[in-house]
């Protein structure tokens, strides 16, 4: 899948989202400091049970830790304005002039999980066919390829090549990540 690139002269036409890569737990300080700037800022959030104290807690947490989403007319005075922001890394692309925007309908898609309120919780970029290892349970260490992935439940296929055989077995697709 080929990235959008935007040129300086595409960006001054109209605003577009941006991911802003920022250091740890910073995500909430970074879009204060862009919302009091000006700039439409987005930091999707999920929430999650926490053990702290040994009891239970309720907290609110990035739903993509170390991103928040910015949509703005970026030129150079906005980079670098955006740039000033304590806690940012920086705007993703090659360079100010090159920024990558993130298609509109993906975040609204976020945007409508999150004001929903259904259950969400970050997961691994996993894509049918990709090369796994399991993380927990009693296949942990196990690599395979997922040949179908669902929110919770996913194919592991094992190929024997000497075979030319293989098998599949079900797993859970939040204890599984890229190999």
């Amino acid at each position: 899948m080929k990235l959008a690139v935007v040129t300086a002269a595409d960006a001054i036409e109209q605003p577009a989202w941006y991911a802003i890569w920022t250091r740890s737990h910073f995500e909430q300080a970074v879009s204060d400091q862009l919302a009091v700037k000006g700039f439409e800022m987005f930091l999707p959030r999920t929430t999650t049970w926490t053990r702290r104290a040994q009891k239970r807690h309720l907290v609110q947490t990035p739903l993509f830790p170390g991103y928040v989403f910015v949509r703005h007319h970026m030129d150079k005075t906005s980079h670098v304005e955006v740039l000033k922001a304590r806690g940012v890394v920086r705007v993703l692309g090659d360079r100010w002039d090159r920024l990558t925007p993130v298609p509109d309908d993906q975040i609204e898609a976020v945007r409508r999980i999150v004001d929903a309120r259904a259950p969400a919780f970050p997961c691994s970029f996993l894509q049918s066919g990709a090369k796994v290892r399991v993380t927990e349970g009693p296949l942990e260490g196990l690599e395979g390829v997922l040949l179908r992935g669902r929110p919770e439940r996913g194919l592991l296929v094992i190929s024997l090549t000497l075979l030319q055989r293989a098998v599949a077995v079900e797993v859970d697709c939040t204890l599984v990540e890229a190999a």
